[in-house]
């Protein structure tokens, strides 16, 4: 971990690797400053992480990146122990989140954090690329929630990136609050929402039998990509909402 001036820079790093004995071994797991990983009990062949956030963030003005490596027929699933606040820092200075996750063929990742809520007077950019083999598995699942109970957000943007064999399947951004692009609240954006969400799935057989566009539930649609891979994007008035939606959507893809 670095601190200079106007904030931190820390990064987090799994790498998960078949062990050859049926299970997943975690050759690195390091963690620094804010983003402290601990390696819980894991189910059969998966190998599961949480990452605790040790500190208050991120501040403006912090980058925080997390990166995660499943090799091949690796499973890895990586959580978090609880939601992540973006606040105002000390700076105006923008923070920022990076996420890097790589799949490689015959590996599987389940990236599933907890809810980030998005401050009053906060100003962060997440962005979130994911690069899968043609043979890779990924469930990448993000939620936003825009300000805490009675409070107006900050200011959220988001992209995530997402590439099948080299080839890029989504690359879609959000942003919300005060600054944001006019309408991102308004009938064509949320809505007056305040939780938002998507889940990407990417599964070699989807190749074979593509996903049908749908709805679930009242405030998610069912996306196929072009390419192994399906969108689920979700809308809803509180994060308990929004994690049903993306929780159900999740279980009728099977």
């Amino acid at each position: 971990m670095r601190t200079v001036a106007g904030g931190v820079r820390a990064l987090a790093r799994i790498v998960a690797r078949d062990d050859g004995r049926g299970g997943t071994s975690l050759p690195v797991l390091d963690g620094e400053g804010p983003l402290a990983l601990r390696r819980t009990r894991g189910s059969g062949a998966e190998a599961r992480v949480v990452l605790v956030g040790a500190m208050s963030g991120p501040l403006g003005g912090d980058h925080l990146t997390v990166e995660a490596e499943a090799e091949a027929g690796a499973r890895l699933r990586v959580g978090s122990a609880a939601a992540t606040i973006a606040l105002p820092g000390q700076g105006k200075d923008e923070a920022r989140y990076d996420v890097r996750l790589s799949v490689a063929d015959g590996g599987e990742l389940h990236w599933l954090p907890e809810q980030l809520i998005s401050a009053r007077g906060s100003d962060l950019h997440v962005t979130t690329r994911a690069d899968v083999g043609a043979a890779g598995r990924l469930v990448l699942r993000e939620e936003q929630v825009l300000g805490r109970a009675g409070e107006e957000p900050g200011r959220l943007g988001s992209r995530i990136r997402v590439s099948v064999a080299g080839r890029v399947v989504l690359d879609q951004e959000l942003a919300c609050g005060p600054g944001a692009p006019g309408g991102w609240d308004g009938p064509a954006g949320l809505g007056g929402c305040r939780a938002v969400g998507q889940l990407v799935v990417v599964r070699p057989e989807f190749a074979h039998t593509p996903v049908a566009a749908g709805v679930v539930g009242e405030g998610a649609a069912v996306m196929p990509l072009a390419g192994p891979a399906v969108l689920v994007s979700a809308v809803a008035s509180d994060a308990l909402r929004l994690r049903g939606l993306l929780d159900e959507a999740l279980a009728a893809l099977g």
